[in-house]
């Protein structure tokens, strides 16, 4: 990640060009949910016969499992310690981000837990080992993917390479920017992966509605419309209620300042689409100029919220339609787990699905057959995960900027009142200024 730091107008272009490919991407995705279903619905033996192409999307995912967890935690440890450096404000933004992403975790457990989404599916646990029974070519292709590597002890092994590093001081720099570079690697083939999701996605749903009929139609869409309803409520009445006790900030008033942010990634299912402008747009709010350098690209790693959300109700959807719900103990479990591996879901396409399957292969391994369920929604969730991430670290740049007294109240007033529009020329500059002076860990996609 630290390598990518010196990058300025070029990545603004690569961006550009590749939103397109990310809008086929996501058009491939729906087309081929609609397909699958209705392969499932109208021809139950046929869909169930897909169920490969579902499996072998699962698996390579899981084989990148374990590299994610490692570079990303390892990376993080040493972020957390350079944002730490910066003194009052890092500290203050980072104890808030990991209290507001375990609250996030939090509501996700309970809001599944009042819904129970995917129970009664009682799909068939995924066995790792069990060979194709139709076809010994399907069996051949699905056994050339690399097997398992241990989600917990690659996650402890990464907690201690992390420390030790900080610790090394100047000595582990450059063993930091080798990781860095190998996650981008790593990075590089999630998204040829995710290249994959429509053939995944096909397989998976129509494999389930083969088997189950119209109810997993039903129980996908229960759970989107949980999700977006989560989320809302979130946004308004905690981020909301925090806003307006802390700053005498109205949310609503908030959003309507950054609506063209809204529509942009609205539009793209990424929140890194709009941190240019966010950076430009909160400095012209009011809040001074180290606070957003520091409290934005931080928070596009380490505040997460619609992610966490997403995580803990995707658990308890895929735990419900497998038949095998988790007791309260596995939910705290998983609970602690997710806050360590969240941190490392702020990757490209297809983080947040490997962070999803790291957890349940963590606890639960039999549980990863259900992850397929997921490819097929996923995307349709991608909006409500970036909006939530984008207000998440928009309403925490401003609060920490009141708890440190570095926010103009009156700037604030004039600006969410319209009477000093936002001056789009400024941006880019504003942009490059602050992000040269950031000490914190390279943004990256916060739709994951």
């Amino acid at each position: 990640m630290a390598s990518q730091r010196g990058e300025s107008a070029a990545p603004v272009k690569a961006g550009r060009k590749g939103l397109d490919k990310s809008h086929y991407l996501y058009i491939a995705v729906i087309a081929a949910v609609i397909l699958g279903a209705l392969v499932g619905l109208l021809f139950p033996e046929v869909g169930k016969s897909l169920k490969p192409l579902g499996d072998g999307f699962i698996k390579l995912i899981k084989m990148m499992i374990a590299p994610i967890i490692f570079c990303t935690i390892v990376l993080g440890i040493g972020s957390i310690a350079k944002a730490a450096t910066v003194g009052k404000v890092g500290g203050l933004a980072l104890g808030y981000f990991v209290l507001m992403s375990t609250f996030a975790l939090g509501i996700g457990l309970v809001v599944g837990n009042l819904i129970h989404p995917g129970e009664g599916l009682k799909l068939a646990p995924y066995d790792p080992n069990k060979k194709a029974e139709t076809d010994s070519t399907v069996a051949f292709l699905l056994g050339i993917i690399p097997g398992d590597i241990p989600v917990l002890p690659t996650l402890f092994a990464a907690i201690l390479v992390g420390f030790a590093l900080q610790k090394m001081g100047a000595q582990g720099a450059p063993v930091l920017r080798a990781i860095g570079h190998g996650q981008a690697v790593v990075f590089r083939i999630l998204i040829m992966i995710m290249w994959l999701a429509p053939v995944g996605a096909f397989g998976a749903i129509a494999a389930v509605v083969g088997a189950t009929g119209f109810q997993a139609i039903v129980s996908m869409f229960t759970l989107m419309a949980a999700f977006y309803i989560t989320c809302a409520l979130f946004i308004v009445v905690i981020l909301g209620g925090l806003l307006q006790v802390v700053a005498g900030v109205n949310i609503f008033k908030l959003m309507k300042y950054l609506a063209r942010e809204y529509l942009l990634i609205f539009s793209t299912s990424s929140s890194e689409a709009a941190l240019p402008r966010l950076i430009a747009k909160l400095e012209h709010l009011g809040v001074s100029k180290p606070v957003v350098g520091v409290t934005v690209p931080t928070g596009y790693s380490f505040n997460l919220d619609g992610t966490a959300i997403y995580l803990t109700m995707a658990s308890l959807f895929v735990a419900n339609a497998m038949g095998t719900p988790l007791d309260l103990g596995a939910q705290v479990s998983l609970l602690i787990f997710m806050i360590i591996a969240s941190k490392g879901a702020a990757g490209v396409t297809g983080a947040g699905l490997a962070t999803l399957a790291a957890g349940l292969q963590a606890h639960k391994p039999e549980l990863l057959g259900g992850v397929g369920m997921i490819v097929g929604i996923d995307r349709f969730m991608s909006e409500a995960r970036a909006l939530t991430n984008f207000t998440g670290n928009a309403v925490a740049t401003v609060l920490i900027g009141t708890w440190v007294k570095e926010i103009d109240g009156e700037q604030v007033g004039r600006v969410l009142s319209g009477e000093e529009p936002f001056d789009e020329q400024t941006m880019i500059a504003t942009h490059h200024g602050v992000q040269e002076e950031t000490p914190a860990q390279q943004p990256v996609p916060a739709n994951a």
